[in-house]
């Protein structure tokens, strides 16, 4: 029905007021319709907090009753931070409810619409389930894996160029891009980059929209820990430095000496990204924005642990080898890493294009090495 369409769309909207402030929860929105009026809205504001439709028949009390409830997500049947949202809805009295997506989360999968049904509500589910999935990409891949959404991010010239052959790369992309840029990554727990672009750029890496309540962790790649003690990431201790045991090893005793978080991934000489994945995961890490530079989205690509790109493109020639990614050995054209589906936004004179890798090689969960060695937990709300 197009009535069930619109309140469905209100309810996504809804849903995505909380980006940035959930965590590994799932976003999600409520829409309480009676006699073709919407009478309460609510939406997951705060990790722990009360869920969508918590907050909405909190707001109408026995009002409620032989309404109609529209939800992004498949209401929960057990305990955890919060009761179970099934019980509260059957005891509302509402007369149907209508679902975006099932919950991929074991502890429900199914089992909260089945106990609506058993109630005598009627449920009907699967209406913009696509929107709602994508809407929940991060939450959906971190409860079933425990393993992080990766996305890599990127802001290139026309012929592909992160920077001129001088390193410069301020300003490439407009501001309108800049700004989406900062956007996208208020949805992530993390933002990841490589040494070369600490040296480089000597980013912050911080959020800066005034509403999100804290900034994502920062993830600093260091094979060798060359990062600088005056480097922007380092201003407080909301950073995982990953290195190697072939690190400077008094510049590893001074980082743990100073309180940061440092972690060994890997026996090598270069540090293992799918253990970081894993350590990172392991934390309440769900998604990792992955902003550079060209080794670090090479190696992603090559270890195919990235699941969607995000490529920022200005109408600009800038020439040279600074490309965003380097050498992935394709010896024919065939062989090229599909990127499907493609989807384009405008920004200005800006494009943003954003598609999904391929996993061409069956995502494996593993335990957590021994190799994996942290000096101290991870601050804040990651621990």
């Amino acid at each position: 029905m197009k009535t069930d369409t619109f309140f469905m769309r209100k309810a996504i909207a809804l849903a995505e007021k909380g980006v940035g402030f959930v965590k590994s929860n799932p976003l999600v929105g409520c829409v309480i319709v009676k006699n073709g009026r919407i009478i309460a809205e609510g939406y997951h504001a705060c990790y722990g907090g009360d869920h969508a439709e918590i907050v909405a028949l909190k707001k109408v009390g026995p009002q409620a009753k032989g309404a109609t409830i529209y939800l992004t997500l498949e209401p929960c049947c057990h305990t955890g931070k919060t009761g179970p949202c099934s019980s509260a809805l059957i005891a509302s009295g509402v007369s149907r409810v209508v679902v975006a997506m099932q919950d991929p989360n074991p502890l429900v999968n199914g089992r909260g619409i089945e106990e609506l049904q058993r109630a005598g509500i009627k449920v009907d589910a699967g209406l913009l389930k696509e929107e709602a999935t994508v809407q929940n990409e991060v939450f959906v891949k971190y409860i079933l894996t425990k393993l992080p959404f990766v996305l890599l991010k990127v802001a290139v010239s026309l012929d592909g160029k992160l920077a001129t052959s001088c390193g410069d790369s301020r300003w490439i992309t407009n501001e309108e891009a800049r700004i989406h840029a900062h956007y996208l990554r208020r949805r992530y727990d993390a933002v990841l980059v490589g040494i070369g672009t600490v040296l480089a750029d000597n980013p912050r890496l911080s959020c800066r929209f005034p509403e999100k309540p804290h900034d994502p962790l920062r993830v600093v790649v260091d094979s060798r820990l060359n990062i600088p003690s005056g480097a922007a990431v380092l201003s407080d201790k909301n950073v995982v430095i990953a290195t190697t045991a072939f690190c400077n090893q008094r510049k590893l005793k001074q980082l743990q000496d100073k309180g940061y978080t440092v972690i060994i991934c890997g026996k090598k000489r270069l540090v293992d990204l799918g253990q970081l994945l894993q350590w990172l995961g392991s934390h309440g890490v769900a998604g990792v924005m992955v902003e550079g530079g060209t080794a670090i989205h090479t190696a992603f690509l090559k270890e195919q642990l990235a699941d969607k790109i995000a490529v920022f493109v200005a109408p600009l020639l800038l020439g040279g080898d600074k490309s965003f990614v380097g050498n992935l050995e394709i010896k024919r054209v065939a062989d090229a890493i599909p990127l499907t589906p493609l989807q384009f936004q405008r920004f200005g004179d800006n494009i943003l294009l954003e598609a999904y890798l391929p996993h061409r090689a069956k995502e494996k969960k593993q335990k957590i090495k021994k190799a994996i060695k942290c000096q101290r937990p991870v601050h804040g709300s990651y621990s």
